[in-house]
Protein backbone atom coordinates (compact mmCIF):
# COMPACT_ATOMS: atom_id res chain seq x y z
CA UNK A 1 0.00 0.00 0.00
CA UNK A 2 1.43 3.42 -1.00
CA UNK A 3 0.73 6.48 1.07
CA UNK A 4 0.83 9.74 -0.88
CA UNK A 5 -0.42 11.95 1.93
CA UNK A 6 2.42 14.46 2.46
CA UNK A 7 0.89 15.71 5.68
CA UNK A 8 0.93 12.24 7.21
CA UNK A 9 4.53 11.74 6.11
CA UNK A 10 5.57 15.04 7.67
CA UNK A 11 3.82 14.10 10.91
CA UNK A 12 5.68 10.80 11.01
CA UNK A 13 9.00 12.61 10.51
CA UNK A 14 8.24 14.99 13.35
CA UNK A 15 7.37 12.12 15.68
CA UNK A 16 10.54 10.27 14.71
CA UNK A 17 12.62 13.38 15.41
CA UNK A 18 10.95 13.80 18.81
CA UNK A 19 11.66 10.23 19.98
CA UNK A 20 15.26 10.73 21.20
CA UNK A 21 14.22 13.85 23.10
CA UNK A 22 11.32 12.00 24.73
CA UNK A 23 13.74 9.29 25.85
CA UNK A 24 16.27 11.82 27.09
CA UNK A 25 13.85 13.92 29.13
CA UNK A 26 11.46 11.22 30.37
CA UNK A 27 11.28 11.47 34.16
CA UNK A 28 12.98 14.88 34.14
CA UNK A 29 11.51 18.04 35.67
CA UNK A 30 11.02 21.02 33.36
CA UNK A 31 10.00 24.34 34.91
CA UNK A 32 8.15 26.67 32.53
CA UNK A 33 7.47 30.32 33.23
CA UNK A 34 4.28 31.16 31.35
CA UNK A 35 3.64 34.79 30.47
CA UNK A 36 3.43 37.43 27.77
CA UNK A 37 1.30 37.06 24.63
CA UNK A 38 1.00 33.32 25.22
CA UNK A 39 -1.29 34.14 28.15
CA UNK A 40 -3.69 36.46 26.32
CA UNK A 41 -3.99 35.06 22.79
CA UNK A 42 -6.68 32.35 22.82
CA UNK A 43 -5.01 30.10 20.24
CA UNK A 44 -1.65 30.34 22.03
CA UNK A 45 -3.29 29.66 25.40
CA UNK A 46 -4.94 26.50 24.10
CA UNK A 47 -1.74 25.39 22.37
CA UNK A 48 0.32 25.92 25.52
CA UNK A 49 -2.06 23.81 27.61
CA UNK A 50 -1.99 21.03 24.99
CA UNK A 51 1.82 21.11 24.94
CA UNK A 52 2.03 20.79 28.73
CA UNK A 53 -0.36 17.83 28.72
CA UNK A 54 1.63 16.12 25.96
CA UNK A 55 4.88 16.59 27.91
CA UNK A 56 3.31 14.89 30.93
CA UNK A 57 1.87 12.04 28.85
CA UNK A 58 5.30 11.17 27.39
CA UNK A 59 6.86 11.01 30.85
CA UNK A 60 8.21 14.49 31.51
CA UNK A 61 7.37 16.42 34.68
CA UNK A 62 6.30 19.95 33.69
CA UNK A 63 5.89 22.53 36.45
CA UNK A 64 4.23 25.81 35.42
CA UNK A 65 4.86 29.19 37.06
CA UNK A 66 2.72 31.98 35.61
CA UNK A 67 2.64 35.74 35.54
CA UNK A 68 -0.38 37.95 34.98
CA UNK A 69 0.76 41.56 34.76
CA UNK A 70 -1.66 42.66 32.00
CA UNK A 71 -4.62 41.06 33.79
CA UNK A 72 -3.67 42.80 37.05
CA UNK A 73 -3.30 46.11 35.21
CA UNK A 74 -6.72 45.73 33.58
CA UNK A 75 -8.49 45.11 36.89
CA UNK A 76 -6.64 47.98 38.61
CA UNK A 77 -7.78 50.27 35.79
CA UNK A 78 -11.37 49.07 36.20
CA UNK A 79 -11.36 49.99 39.90
CA UNK A 80 -9.77 53.35 39.12
CA UNK A 81 -6.31 52.62 40.49
CA UNK A 82 -3.17 53.74 38.65
CA UNK A 83 -0.33 51.26 38.10
CA UNK A 84 3.13 52.50 39.04
CA UNK A 85 6.35 50.71 38.06
CA UNK A 86 9.92 51.08 39.27
CA UNK A 87 12.66 49.14 37.47
CA UNK A 88 9.96 47.10 35.74
CA UNK A 89 8.29 46.03 39.00
CA UNK A 90 4.80 47.03 40.08
CA UNK A 91 4.64 49.11 43.26
CA UNK A 92 2.21 47.10 45.37
CA UNK A 93 0.35 48.72 48.26
CA UNK A 94 -2.13 46.78 50.41
CA UNK A 95 -5.10 47.45 48.10
CA UNK A 96 -3.08 46.46 45.03
CA UNK A 97 -1.88 43.30 46.80
CA UNK A 98 -5.51 42.25 47.34
CA UNK A 99 -6.11 42.60 43.60
CA UNK A 100 -2.84 40.76 42.78
CA UNK A 101 -3.95 37.82 44.92
CA UNK A 102 -7.41 37.85 43.37
CA UNK A 103 -6.07 37.89 39.81
CA UNK A 104 -3.00 35.65 40.09
CA UNK A 105 -4.24 33.17 42.70
CA UNK A 106 -7.80 33.14 41.41
CA UNK A 107 -8.69 34.17 37.88
CA UNK A 108 -5.44 33.49 36.01
CA UNK A 109 -4.37 30.41 37.95
CA UNK A 110 -7.72 28.67 37.63
CA UNK A 111 -8.00 29.57 33.96
CA UNK A 112 -4.69 27.77 33.26
CA UNK A 113 -5.73 24.77 35.36
CA UNK A 114 -9.04 24.59 33.51
CA UNK A 115 -7.34 24.73 30.09
CA UNK A 116 -5.02 21.88 31.05
CA UNK A 117 -8.02 19.84 32.19
CA UNK A 118 -9.84 20.52 28.91
CA UNK A 119 -6.90 18.96 27.06
CA UNK A 120 -6.89 15.84 29.20
CA UNK A 121 -4.34 16.72 31.88
CA UNK A 122 -4.51 16.74 35.67
CA UNK A 123 -3.44 20.08 37.13
CA UNK A 124 -3.48 21.58 40.62
CA UNK A 125 -3.34 25.35 41.11
CA UNK A 126 -1.28 26.77 43.96
CA UNK A 127 0.02 30.03 45.34
CA UNK A 128 3.08 30.31 47.53
CA UNK A 129 0.77 30.32 50.55
CA UNK A 130 -0.23 26.69 50.00
CA UNK A 131 1.84 24.26 52.04
CA UNK A 132 4.42 27.00 52.82
CA UNK A 133 5.45 26.65 49.17
CA UNK A 134 7.11 30.06 48.76
CA UNK A 135 8.55 31.84 51.78
CA UNK A 136 9.41 35.44 51.07
CA UNK A 137 10.66 38.70 52.47
CA UNK A 138 10.11 42.32 51.51
CA UNK A 139 12.29 43.48 48.63
CA UNK A 140 14.18 46.72 49.07
CA UNK A 141 15.63 48.72 46.21
CA UNK A 142 18.56 51.07 46.81
CA UNK A 143 19.49 53.88 44.46
CA UNK A 144 22.65 55.95 44.77
CA UNK A 145 22.81 59.44 43.35
CA UNK A 146 25.84 61.73 43.12
CA UNK A 147 24.13 64.37 45.28
CA UNK A 148 23.50 62.01 48.21
CA UNK A 149 26.05 60.27 50.40
CA UNK A 150 23.70 57.48 51.47
CA UNK A 151 21.71 55.47 48.89
CA UNK A 152 17.99 56.15 48.63
CA UNK A 153 15.85 53.20 49.79
CA UNK A 154 12.74 52.84 47.64
CA UNK A 155 9.69 51.27 49.25
CA UNK A 156 7.99 48.93 46.75
CA UNK A 157 5.25 47.95 49.19
CA UNK A 158 4.27 44.29 49.00
CA UNK A 159 6.93 43.33 46.45
CA UNK A 160 8.96 40.39 47.70
CA UNK A 161 11.85 38.10 46.97
CA UNK A 162 12.12 34.37 47.60
CA UNK A 163 13.84 33.22 50.78
CA UNK A 164 12.90 29.53 50.61
CA UNK A 165 10.85 27.09 48.53
CA UNK A 166 9.26 23.94 49.90
CA UNK A 167 10.04 21.44 47.15
CA UNK A 168 8.13 18.67 48.96
CA UNK A 169 4.80 20.21 47.95
CA UNK A 170 5.67 20.14 44.24
CA UNK A 171 7.34 16.73 44.40
CA UNK A 172 4.26 15.23 46.05
CA UNK A 173 1.98 16.52 43.27
CA UNK A 174 4.33 15.35 40.52
CA UNK A 175 4.61 11.89 42.10
CA UNK A 176 0.81 11.64 42.03
CA UNK A 177 0.75 12.51 38.29
CA UNK A 178 -0.45 16.10 38.70
CA UNK A 179 0.85 19.17 36.89
CA UNK A 180 1.54 21.96 39.42
CA UNK A 181 0.46 25.45 38.30
CA UNK A 182 1.96 28.06 40.59
CA UNK A 183 1.08 31.73 41.12
CA UNK A 184 4.10 33.79 42.27
CA UNK A 185 2.72 34.97 45.60
CA UNK A 186 4.90 34.47 48.66
CA UNK A 187 4.35 34.87 52.38
CA UNK A 188 6.64 35.77 55.27
CA UNK A 189 6.78 34.36 58.81
CA UNK A 190 4.21 36.94 59.95
CA UNK A 191 1.70 35.92 57.30
CA UNK A 192 2.28 38.97 55.09
CA UNK A 193 1.70 38.37 51.38
CA UNK A 194 4.13 39.47 48.68
CA UNK A 195 3.94 39.89 44.91
CA UNK A 196 7.07 38.26 43.42
CA UNK A 197 8.44 38.42 39.89
CA UNK A 198 7.37 35.20 38.13
CA UNK A 199 10.74 34.75 36.38
CA UNK A 200 12.47 34.88 39.76
CA UNK A 201 10.12 32.29 41.25
CA UNK A 202 10.53 29.99 38.25
CA UNK A 203 14.31 30.24 38.44
CA UNK A 204 14.49 29.52 42.17
CA UNK A 205 11.99 26.67 41.81
CA UNK A 206 14.08 25.12 39.01
CA UNK A 207 17.15 25.26 41.26
CA UNK A 208 15.39 23.69 44.26
CA UNK A 209 13.85 20.93 42.12
CA UNK A 210 17.18 20.28 40.34
CA UNK A 211 15.26 20.66 37.09
CA UNK A 212 16.62 19.56 33.75
CA UNK A 213 15.39 22.73 32.07
CA UNK A 214 14.12 26.20 32.92
CA UNK A 215 12.03 27.67 30.09
CA UNK A 216 11.04 31.35 30.15
CA UNK A 217 8.39 32.44 27.65
CA UNK A 218 8.77 36.04 26.44
CA UNK A 219 7.43 38.43 23.83
CA UNK A 220 10.80 38.56 22.04
CA UNK A 221 12.66 36.05 19.83
CA UNK A 222 15.16 35.51 22.66
CA UNK A 223 18.38 37.25 23.63
CA UNK A 224 19.68 39.63 20.95
CA UNK A 225 23.22 40.91 20.42
CA UNK A 226 24.20 44.56 19.87
CA UNK A 227 23.22 44.25 16.19
CA UNK A 228 19.79 42.81 16.95
CA UNK A 229 20.75 39.28 15.92
CA UNK A 230 19.43 36.32 17.89
CA UNK A 231 21.98 34.59 20.12
CA UNK A 232 20.99 30.94 20.07
CA UNK A 233 23.55 29.24 22.31
CA UNK A 234 25.52 30.77 25.22
CA UNK A 235 27.16 29.63 28.41
CA UNK A 236 26.94 31.47 31.73
CA UNK A 237 30.38 33.06 31.31
CA UNK A 238 29.45 34.52 27.90
CA UNK A 239 26.22 35.94 29.34
CA UNK A 240 28.13 37.58 32.22
CA UNK A 241 30.37 39.31 29.63
CA UNK A 242 27.33 40.57 27.67
CA UNK A 243 25.90 42.04 30.88
CA UNK A 244 29.22 43.76 31.67
CA UNK A 245 29.35 45.15 28.12
CA UNK A 246 25.83 46.54 28.46
CA UNK A 247 24.43 44.42 25.63
CA UNK A 248 21.90 42.92 28.05
CA UNK A 249 19.97 45.64 29.84
CA UNK A 250 16.52 46.86 30.82
CA UNK A 251 13.66 44.40 31.16
CA UNK A 252 15.70 41.48 29.81
CA UNK A 253 18.30 41.80 32.59
CA UNK A 254 16.29 40.21 35.46
CA UNK A 255 15.12 37.42 33.14
CA UNK A 256 18.68 36.65 32.03
CA UNK A 257 19.98 36.92 35.59
CA UNK A 258 17.58 34.27 36.91
CA UNK A 259 18.42 32.00 33.94
CA UNK A 260 22.15 32.31 34.62
CA UNK A 261 21.63 31.73 38.34
CA UNK A 262 19.69 28.55 37.52
CA UNK A 263 22.44 27.03 35.35
CA UNK A 264 25.09 28.01 37.89
CA UNK A 265 23.10 26.19 40.57
CA UNK A 266 22.46 22.81 39.01
CA UNK A 267 19.85 23.32 36.27
CA UNK A 268 21.21 21.76 33.06
CA UNK A 269 19.95 24.42 30.64
CA UNK A 270 17.83 27.57 30.64
CA UNK A 271 15.89 28.70 27.59
CA UNK A 272 14.47 32.12 26.76
CA UNK A 273 11.97 31.50 24.01
CA UNK A 274 9.42 33.35 21.91
CA UNK A 275 6.00 32.65 23.40
CA UNK A 276 4.35 34.24 20.36
CA UNK A 277 5.33 31.17 18.32
CA UNK A 278 2.68 28.45 18.34
CA UNK A 279 3.81 25.35 20.29
CA UNK A 280 7.03 27.15 21.28
CA UNK A 281 7.60 24.88 24.28
CA UNK A 282 7.38 21.67 22.25
CA UNK A 283 9.60 23.11 19.52
CA UNK A 284 12.24 23.89 22.13
CA UNK A 285 12.05 20.57 23.96
CA UNK A 286 11.30 18.01 21.23
CA UNK A 287 12.95 19.23 18.03
CA UNK A 288 16.41 19.94 16.66
CA UNK A 289 15.52 23.57 15.98
CA UNK A 290 14.79 25.74 19.01
CA UNK A 291 12.88 29.02 19.05
CA UNK A 292 15.05 31.19 21.28
CA UNK A 293 18.24 31.40 23.31
CA UNK A 294 19.73 28.43 25.17
CA UNK A 295 21.98 29.11 28.15
CA UNK A 296 24.10 26.35 29.66
CA UNK A 297 26.61 26.11 32.48
CA UNK A 298 30.31 26.53 31.82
Amino acid sequence: MTINNQSATNTAKVLAEALPYIRRFSGKTIVIKYGGNAMVDEALKSGFARDIVLMRLVGMNPVVVHGGGPQIGDLLKRVGKQSKFIDGMRVTDSETMDIVEMVLGGLVNKDIVNLIHQHGGNAVGLTGKDGHLIEAKKMTIKRKSPEEEAPEIIDMGHVGEVTQINAAVVNMLVADDFIPVIAPIGVDDKGQSYNINADLVAGKLAEVLAAEKLILLTNTPGLLDAKGQLLTGLDAEQVDKLITQGVIHGGMLPKISCAVSAVKNGVATAHIIDGRVEHAVLLEVLTNEGVGTLISGI
